[in-house]
């Protein structure tokens, strides 16, 4: 099938040129009819009854295989949330924090995930380090910069594997290790991955990571309030449930609480959305059959090279990577007296959709596996008209 018939799965692509999809993906025509024929059923056979009850333990069930297969983990290590933040959330309110102890963050986080590390500062008299990442994105090693940051009372390294400011990926598998190898202490690792899952490749067994949260509605273009966290084995024994609910109880017939749930489960709340977990399902399987992981990887970085290469040309931008980018998301500063905001406002007017970032000062294109060389041909054109 051609990419041009591909994209007619995303009828949002019809109407604008979109760079946006570390913000939020473009929903496939197939998510959204999974979602409204999911409402449908529940209307039809309950929506509560124990058919479909049973009904929906199995869409369960298959959302978390479909995720499990794409991250090359067991479905039982998965916990389905709403997002990422909430996906953090689980492993640093889990954590029995003591005074003294030192969470290693570094200074490329996202707001949320930097706020509720503020918090547990605040509650529990915790250390805050920032390594600073920010300065390897050209030169330096990254890996060598977080070992320099920790400390003896390190408990958690928190960071991200794709950098959402600047686009830098970051050498998972060999900071995993050096966590795993300080002075015969593991030290625990937290990763967002709002930008990494759905656009790398990744085997989260063999890199090691000990939680890993994600989100389905960015770059597996799923519905909004639909994501998980995975948890290395070895890490449910350092985390307890903060909030619970009976999704994450065994109970006898009498409804007497037996105990937590085994594997993920045990993080889940309550009722939840659930004809979006058919959504997010239907958008992964519309990604699975343009091609594996890695290929998809390639085309995303094949394009995302193109537009490097294409706005480098240009003598008023500068790209933040002076080399061509390892993933989909290309971060550039454009000299003159407009503000960034102002370019991305005056681009949207034209149907281009991008964002501005503020630390660094800067606009993000991001570019998917489904993005046309024209589409990039026509940014670059309308960049170099009016900037």
């Amino acid at each position: 099938m051609t990419i041009d018939k591909r994209r007619q799965a995303f009828p949002g692509l019809e109407d604008k040129v979109y760079f946006n999809f570390g913000g939020q993906g473009i929903l496939p025509q197939v998510a959204l009819e999974a979602i409204i024929e999911t409402y449908r059923s529940l209307q039809q056979h309950g929506p509560f009854s124990v058919g479909v009850n049973t009904w929906l333990i199995e869409k369960k069930a298959l959302l978390r295989n479909a995720i499990a297969q794409e991250l090359n983990v067991s479905p039982t290590t998965i916990t389905l949330t709403e997002n990422v933040t909430a996906g953090c959330n689980i492993p640093l309110w889990g954590i029995e924090w003591r005074g003294g102890d030192r969470i290693l963050m570094t200074d490329c986080e996202h707001p949320g995930v930097i706020a509720v590390v503020k918090e547990i500062s605040r509650r529990f008299g915790v250390e805050i380090d920032i390594a600073p990442i920010k300065e390897t994105l050209n030169q330096g090693n990254p890996t060598e910069v977080i070992a320099r940051s920790l400390r003896p009372n390190t408990r958690l390294v928190v960071l991200s594997h794709l950098l959402w400011n600047t686009g830098q990926v970051l050498p998972l598998a060999e900071i995993v290790k050096v966590c795993r190898d300080y002075r015969a202490r593991p030290i625990r690792i937290l990763v967002d991955a709002a930008q990494s899952v759905g656009s790398l490749p990744l085997n989260l067994t063999e890199i090691g990571v000990d939680f890993y949260a994600f989100t389905g509605h960015k770059w597996w273009c799923g519905p909004a309030g639909v994501g998980g966290l995975y948890i290395h084995p070895e890490a449910f024994e350092d985390i307890q449930p903060t909030f619970v609910g009976w999704r994450a109880v065994n109970t006898d017939a009498k409804g007497e609480v037996l105990g937590w749930k085994n594997g993920g489960e045990r993080f889940e709340v309550a009722t939840s959305a659930y004809p979006e977990y058919e959504g997010l399902r239907a958008a992964i399987a519309i990604h699975q059959q343009w091609g594996s992981p890695l290929e998809r990887y390639h085309k995303i970085c094949q394009l995302s090279q193109f537009l490097w290469q294409e706005l480098s040309k240009l003598d008023k931008i500068q790209c933040l990577k002076t080399s061509p980018p390892e993933a989909g998301l290309i971060s550039f500063r454009v000299k003159g007296d407009r503000s960034h905001l102002q370019i991305v406002n005056e681009l949207e007017k034209r149907g281009f959709f991008l964002r501005t970032i503020a630390d660094p000062d800067c606009i993000r294109a991001c570019v998917h596996y489904f993005t046309l060389a024209s589409e990039i041909e026509k940014l670059v054109a309308s960049i170099q008209e009016f900037v």
